[in-house]
């Protein structure tokens, strides 16, 4: 297992990562202190709507797993003003207000 500094960690973080990919686990140290650790996702690790987290917001009613996937078709186009204003303009007023 690799020891790294955030410093470390920060400057280098694209080669740990490769190195992460490569099967390694990483250790992140503050003053010698571990505070966190790198290690590759493996095949049985959930995300998105399987996360263990989210399934249990789901099984207590706060949160629903949406119908059907988002299309884009579906989000309303930006409103046109009828008479263009400018921004700082109304700025401006506000702040004069």
């Amino acid at each position: 297992m690799k020891r790294t500094s955030i410093t470390e960690a920060k400057n280098n973080l694209s080669a740990l990562i490769d190195r992460v990919r490569r099967g390694e686990t990483v250790l992140i140290c503050d003053r010698n202190r571990p505070v966190a650790r790198m290690e590759p996702v493996g095949p049985g690790v959930a995300v998105g709507a399987d996360a263990p987290w989210l399934a249990g917001l789901v099984r207590a009613g706060l949160v629903a797993p949406a119908g059907k996937p988002l299309s884009m078709r579906s989000v309303p186009k930006p409103v046109k003003p009828v008479h263009p204003v400018s921004i700082v303009a109304a700025l401006h007023a506000d702040r004069e207000e």
